[in-house]
């Protein structure tokens, strides 16, 4: 694991957008696992800058976003509207690049199935940048006796939905479908990034703890090229 605990959350923002900008700009195409949520905003406004700058190509790239909720694509409080607010209308990443959980799919486990299909087509990621829930969820795993080993469909836990609430998502859907832990931890790199106090036992938990499907996000800890981004804040109880 490689540790970087570095001001704040905009200092965290600038050094998440350099590492991904850096799988960008190598040879190749490049796959990435998104992932959604106040915490990313302020990265992909970086990554978007240095998209400006030129440093930071998304035209090789292909993009995997982590979850979905239960809501159509088109829907304003949707990852997919999300994704393309904060990040895609601002790179040139073709639109036939980017795969998303169809959070309205009306057989949820039929549409998981087909997206570990485009999943296993395109290989292993090459990086897959993952946030963490105040609970320790890591993508939309809830803490629980086990964790989906693949995409699934999950039911969100009391306080998940009360931070969409608190995002302005309403109403808040009780589900939503997720990439799976093994599907995760496929990626050959994986930044994890957290900020503010609020995360702060979470991240305790998931790098100083048991590895347990109580805490969802400390399963990262067992990848072998992990990197760990957090600002003073989060990185309080370390």
């Amino acid at each position: 694991m490689s540790l970087e605990v570095i001001g704040n959350s905009r200092d965290v923002a600038a050094r998440a957008a350099e590492l991904i900008a850096a799988v960008l700009r190598r040879r190749g195409p490049r796959r990435l696992v998104l992932a959604s949520g106040k915490t990313v905003v302020p990265i992909y406004d970086a990554l978007a800058s240095l998209h400006r700058l030129g440093r930071a190509p998304f035209r090789r790239a292909e993009t995997f976003n982590l979850d979905e909720l239960r809501l159509p694509p088109d829907d304003p409080a949707s990852f997919r509207a999300f994704m393309e607010r904060r990040l895609f209308s601002r790179v040139d990443l073709p639109p036939e690049r980017i795969h998303f959980l169809r959070g309205d799919a009306a057989d949820p486990e039929r549409e998981c199935r087909r997206y570990e299909r485009e999943l296993a087509r395109a290989g292993p990621p090459h990086l897959a940048l993952a946030g963490i829930g105040v609970n320790g969820h890591v993508a939309y795993l809830e803490p629980g006796r086990a964790l989906a080993p693949r995409s699934a469909r999950v039911r969100l836990s009391a306080s998940t939905r009360r931070g969409l609430a608190a995002d302005g998502v309403k109403p808040v859907p009780r589900e939503a479908l997720t990439m799976g832990i093994e599907s995760i931890l496929s990626a050959r790199e994986i930044l994890l990034v957290a900020t503010g106090r609020a995360k702060a036992r979470a991240v305790s938990a998931a790098l100083q703890g048991p590895v347990t499907p109580r805490c969802p996000a400390s399963y990262l800890s067992l990848h072998p090229a992990l990197t760990v981004i957090l600002d003073h804040s989060a990185a309080a109880l370390l």
